[in-house]
């Protein structure tokens, strides 16, 4: 704790010091330099104090929660509909069909939240007997990844597919992740955020 308030204060140190050098170069371009008392530091402080210091406490992040837009985007994944869609506060962003996980190994449902993304994500197989690594859009889980659970069962996460068919027809048949078409993955993989909440219900 203690060396996190000494770094706290060497960089307000340094941050005030470019601040004050910064605003004596643009006086001395404008010629008025003669202006400039130094009885004036004192009173000129608290301002650059805060302009400083600010962005170095908004760390805390129970206050970086409070930050949070009232109107960020979330998800929802309507398991009925096989559907999973994006939305900011009432307005929808998008809406994108989806295969989900069979009756006996079931999309998990509840509240959730991205844990990580990948781009060109691996996928291990063993069937002929043999490791291999399968990558890109002919993999069975595409090339775009996104986490958001883990359990007893594994990791549960929204990906592409090797086969659109099961998605076009909006089929159970995963073992609990939500496929997408590549191209649809494709784009709410670059519209959401590690942290954006999901949201499965029935």
């Amino acid at each position: 704790m203690l060396e996190t308030k000494e770094i706290l204060k060497s960089s307000v140190s340094r941050r005030l010091w470019l601040f004050f050098l910064a605003a004596m170069n643009t006086l001395r371009l404008m010629g008025l330099m003669g202006l400039m008392k130094w009885s004036l530091v004192p009173a000129l402080l608290p301002g650059l104090l805060a302009v400083a210091v600010s962005p170095c406490l908004a760390a805390e992040p129970a206050e970086l929660a409070l930050r949070r837009p009232a109107r960020e985007s979330r998800m929802v994944l309507d398991l009925s509909k096989r559907r999973i869609t994006l939305v900011r506060g009432e307005q929808q962003l998008g809406s994108w069909p989806v295969a989900i996980g069979d009756p006996k190994t079931p999309t998990p449902k509840g509240e959730f939240a991205i844990l990580n993304k990948k781009v060109d994500p691996i996928y291990v197989t063993h069937k002929s007997g043999q490791r291999q690594e399968l990558r890109g859009p002919s993999s069975p889980i595409g090339d775009r990844y996104m986490a958001f659970h883990r359990n007893g069962r594994g990791e549960f996460g929204i990906h592409g597919t090797a086969w659109p068919h099961w998605v076009q027809i909006r089929a159970a048949v995963s073992l609990g992740c939500v496929r997408m078409l590549n191209s649809h993955i494709r784009q709410l993989f670059d519209a959401v955020d590690v942290g954006t909440r999901l949201e499965i219900r029935s």
